[in-house]
């Protein structure tokens, strides 16, 4: 009998969009006129995971990871291509998939078990250790959707892990709990391969995918760019993470990038105190350095960040020279930094986006994008809105 137990062929995924007329947070011009056009977030994967394998996907964000695991998953179907999967299958993909939020801890944990196929006896006798593993024993009888997102996570890992899959499939949801019980659910994941289970593993810490996975994805624009070990597909994606440049900016400023007056070469990100860093919790402040490659002379440059959280949501923007951070004439090439108001952005992965204009917005020099970070709170997640402000309470009798 074959050891593979996942084999994706010309896999392929399509999705109708449409363009309204509005500008994007990430500050592109207006679109001339509605449209909707055909987009592939796969096309034509092709690979085989054998039994009891190790497998990182990265990629940055776009990539098509999460269209990939969904279609591995079963949530949605492929438009071209197949993807056959032998085994037991637990996904843990985002917060709020595969729990029913009016349903407590515990009727959770048996309905998950049941639709992996499992007997309430068999269920029952992991139940202990699932509990225990989550360290949710206070609220086990109340309903998922009054539980923190931490919380949430550590129960939803706990179930699919504990549940002897003999395929778990992991996305960038642990991110969002505390950097402890990552480091418990890697252990956990590695006892999991050892015993033969195959584990799928989608994360943009690169650390966390070397040291798990022995052989690497490295989704690209939709397709499959690299298939080899992981040290190696981390090398490739890093090379992917440098600034590049954005679709609707090579329409604007012109598709020969070298040409371009100004190019953004890399992008940092830093604590308040200077510590590079790429997880956040919430309320802290983040240090943006943009290095930057000056061609030619620029009057009062504008130099523009923005953020995008990974549901396409743009959520915040700077602008240097509405903040008075701009020149008569920049002449030389070097770095800017920025430092941000305490971010009160909810907990989830979000991507930069970097772009120079002039004073008054009207002439784009360039536009790229940037790397990746990500902001915790163990409450604050996307169901609270884009981001969280404390407000003035006050309390009066009737």
């Amino acid at each position: 009998m074959s050891d593979v137990v996942i084999r994706a062929e010309a896999l392929g995924k399509r999705y109708r969009i449409s363009h309204r007329r509005e500008r994007r947070g990430d500050g592109s011009p207006y679109d001339s006129s509605p449209k909707h056009e055909d987009f592939w977030a796969l096309r034509d994967v092709s690979f085989e995971v054998k039994r009891g394998e190790a497998l990182g996907i990265i990629g940055r964000n776009g990539a098509g990871k999460s269209t990939l695991l969904k279609l591995l998953s079963r949530i949605t179907e492929p438009t071209e291509g197949s993807a056959r999967i032998r085994g037991r299958v637990a996904s843990l993909l985002e917060v709020g998939t595969g729990f029913h939020p009016e349903l407590t801890g515990r009727e959770n944990i048996y309905l998950n078990g049941s639709i992996l196929g499992m007997s309430r006896a068999e269920i029952k006798k992991k139940f202990d250790e699932i509990v225990a593993f989550a360290e949710v024993e206070r609220f086990l009888d109340t309903p998922v959707k009054r539980y923190s997102s931490g919380m949430y996570v550590r129960l939803a890992f706990s179930v699919a892990a504990h549940l002897e899959p003999e395929i778990l499939v992991v996305d960038e949801v642990l991110s969002v709990g505390d950097v402890g019980f990552q480091r418990k659910c890697m252990d956990y994941m590695k006892r999991l391969a050892l015993s033969g289970a195959t584990i799928i593993l989608v994360s943009h810490n690169l650390f966390a995918v070397k040291a798990m996975c022995r052989r690497a994805l490295v989704l690209s624009g939709g397709r499959l760019q690299f298939d080899g070990s992981a040290a190696d597909g981390v090398e490739i994606y890093q090379k992917n993470s440098q600034m590049e440049a954005t679709s609707w900016a090579l329409e604007v400023v012109g598709r020969d990038v070298s040409k371009w007056p100004i190019i953004l070469t890399a992008m940092e990100f830093f604590d308040a105190e200077g510590r590079q860093r790429t997880v956040y919790d919430y309320g802290e402040r983040m240090r943006v350095r943009i290095h930057y490659e000056l061609r030619r002379p620029i009057e009062f440059p504008n130099f523009y960040l923005s953020f995008q959280r990974s549901d396409s949501v743009w959520c915040c923007s700077f602008s240097a020279a509405r903040d008075g951070a701009t020149a008569p004439l920049l002449k030389e090439s070097g770095f800017i930094e920025l430092l941000t108001p305490p971010l009160r952005l909810v907990s989830d992965l979000y991507g930069a986006y970097a772009a120079v204009w002039d004073q008054d917005f009207k002439n784009l020099y360039s536009a790229q994008t940037g790397p990746n970070f990500h902001v915790r709170d163990e409450i604050l997640n996307s169901d609270f809105g884009v981001f969280h402000e404390p407000a003035e309470w006050r309390w009066s009798a009737s």
